[in-house]
């Protein structure tokens, strides 16, 4: 086997398979290059997903013919003067344009602000031409058609074109996250105009662009410094979450990148106040000394490496859960909206429902029956009653005289200003409905206790073993041999959380005690579901790290459970419980335990605004 030198041109054709992977990978290093040089306005144009057609224009500062000449040849660069340890452009390497013009057809041409004209230069499947002058704005167009046309076998592994020009889009999004004082412009014939207007610096504006307004009223500024390293961005709150990961976004000085300890730091600050399976919605940034990270891991630079990840870690971890320990225990506008929606879906009752512009119909309904409206006043029969009968009600209290309704609603005055109100009604045995000082608020009671008895076990856990009440007679659960020897395993970390328990024979459980502040519960239901985790908890490892979620399961099997009828001021002792426990916006599952409607809300949904 006879050893050689590679050509030049194949050199780049496997240069370009680590750096340009696709369409979207060829954008972001054409976008990159644009930021660098200083531009304020960049448009992207597309075609066939980027396959047919990739052209990048920008306002920077532009190339001379010479400088044109070295953009085409590998490893010529104007950003890296130092060295690798004090990298601060986005682009660094020399590798883009060669790359490029190696497996496709690339035409660059630019001009300075002081030249009096511009110049051109093409590559084509890793052939140059001659540079040439021509007419140019200042600035430079970068031109790239049937991309991988030299290479292919790449063309084989392309996504479909509306694949590619979604990655391309969220190329662009993603820079546009990372500096908001460019405009970007986004077109071509296979996508709608997406046209982003530079914020003047506003992250927050520009984040709204690509995220929607909603995020913009349930997220959270973050702000934190730690051995001067600084996390900034934007968090949404806990019950502001998404089905997937998409709308996470993390850069390092500057830089967007996809990074493993990011994802994981994130996770684990949302633990707990998010469903399994859902995502929260999250715009970071880091700043930090170049020296401090490693961005050469891959051509693709997406991909760094941090000097002390612990550090960054435990900043990133730090800093949301104490932003959402601050200001995120509040429900999303998302389920005002939703709930919205959901009343204007309905038609008006007998009468004509507006269904577009100019456009009525009639409803039809059957007459309506004093004794069969769901709207007759607290159950009450329709006649009167009898003398020295009480009628029939929910709460003895919302039925008294009129006297007394007006003694309660000036008692309750106080009251109605704290952020969750007060308590009116109760319905369906599991809602309560409570009025605040602008709106409405309406609780999920069984999520909403369930969180505040999952606090205060996990409180008294972290300082001292929980109070246990010993059982009359104990309960015997029957099970199979396996589950009650993980059970008396693990027996030391449940009396810990107050739940007693002993071997009672080969294939039965003994409950002894039960946790005190649970009151009655329903034990054996318990013990059943903590032998189906431990099955599987015990193939993945110890339980000392689930201590919390033990205690979220005790805790959902001795909250206040749905269909229960709670008395006004067991309802009002609940809401001020809630604004005083941190997470009680979302019970241990992640969902939201209350939604909040505003009066404003509330007056257009009768068209008073």
């Amino acid at each position: 086997m006879t050893i050689r030198q590679l050509s030049e041109t194949l050199i780049n054709q496997i240069a370009a398979g680590e750096v340009i992977e696709r369409p979207a990978s060829a954008a972001k290093e054409l976008i990159e290059n644009a930021i660098d040089a200083g531009a304020t306005r960049i448009e992207i144009a597309t075609a066939g997903g980027g396959k047919t057609l990739l052209r990048v224009s920008d306002n920077g500062c532009g190339m001379t013919a010479d400088e044109l000449a070295l953009a085409v040849r590998r490893h010529c660069t104007s950003k890296l003067d130092t060295g690798l340890s004090d990298i601060r452009t986005l682009g660094f390497r020399g590798e883009a344009l060669p790359s490029i013009g190696s497996v496709a057809r690339l035409t660059l041409s630019s001009r300075p602000a002081d030249a009096p004209h511009g110049a051109e230069i093409r590559v084509t499947g890793g052939k140059m031409d001659a540079v040439k002058p021509a007419a140019a704005n200042i600035g430079t167009v970068v031109e790239v058609r049937d991309l991988f046309f030299a290479t292919p076998a790449r063309l084989k592994f392309m996504k479909s074109e509306r694949a590619e020009a979604g990655a391309i889009t969220e190329v662009v999004r993603r820079m546009a996250i990372a500096f908001p004082s460019v405009r970007f412009v986004l077109s071509g014939s296979d996508r709608t105009l997406l046209e982003l207007p530079a914020t003047c610096d506003d992250r927050l504006a520009r984040i709204a662009q690509i995220l929607g307004k909603d995020f913009r009223e349930n997220a959270i500024e973050i702000d934190a410094e730690r051995e001067g390293i600084c996390l900034t961005g934007f968090a949404g709150i806990p019950t502001f979450n998404r089905g997937n990961s998409l709308q996470q976004y993390a850069f390092v000085n500057g830089r967007p990148v996809q990074d493993k300890l990011l994802w994981g730091a994130l996770r684990a600050a949302y633990a707990e106040t998010i469903p399994q399976g859902r995502y929260p919605v999250a715009v970071l940034s880091i700043t930090l000394d170049p020296d401090l990270v490693d961005v050469n891991v891959h051509p693709a630079k997406s991909d760094v490496r941090f000097r002390d990840p612990g550090l960054i870690r435990g900043l990133l971890i730090g800093a949301i859960r104490e932003a959402l320990a601050r200001e995120g225990d509040r429900a999303a506008t998302t389920g005002a909206d939703g709930l919205l929606r959901a009343f204007r879906a309905q038609p008006m009752s007998g009468g004509p429902s507006w269904s577009g512009p100019n456009t009525y119909q009639t409803v039809r309904t059957p007459p309506w029956q004093a004794a069969a409206s769901p709207s007759r006043p607290l159950e009450m029969s329709v006649s009167s009653p009898a003398f020295g009968e009480t009628p029939q009600h929910g709460f003895a209290e919302f039925a008294a005289p009129s006297a007394r309704a007006v003694e309660v609603a000036q008692e309750d005055v106080p009251i109605v200003q704290n952020p969750l109100g007060a308590a009116r009604a109760q319905l369906h045995e599991n809602y309560i409905v409570a009025q605040t000082a602008d709106g409405l608020v309406i609780v999920d009671q069984h999520a909403a206790h369930e969180r505040l008895v999952f606090e205060a076990m996990r409180t008294a856990m972290n300082s001292r073993p929980i109070a246990a009440q010993a059982l009359l007679i104990p309960e015997i659960v029957d099970l199979p041999e396996d589950d009650c020897d993980r059970l008396v395993a693990h027996a030391d970390e449940f009396s810990r959380l107050g739940l007693g328990i002993e071997r009672f024979g080969p294939g039965a459980i003994a409950i002894r005690e039960t946790p005190s502040m649970l009151g009655e519960m329903d034990a054996v239901a318990l013990v059943r579901q903590l032998a189906d985790e431990l099955a599987e908890w015990d193939t993945a490892g110890g339980l000392a790290k689930k201590l919390d979620y033990l205690a979220a399961t005790m805790a959902c099997h001795g909250s206040v459970r749905s269909g229960r009828r709670l008395r006004p001021e067991e309802m009002n002792a609940l809401l001020r419980q809630m604004e005083q426990t941190p997470g009680s916006g979302q019970c241990n599952h992640g969902r939201p335990t209350y939604i909040e409607l505003k009066l404003a809300d509330i007056e257009r949904l009768f068209g008073r605004s």
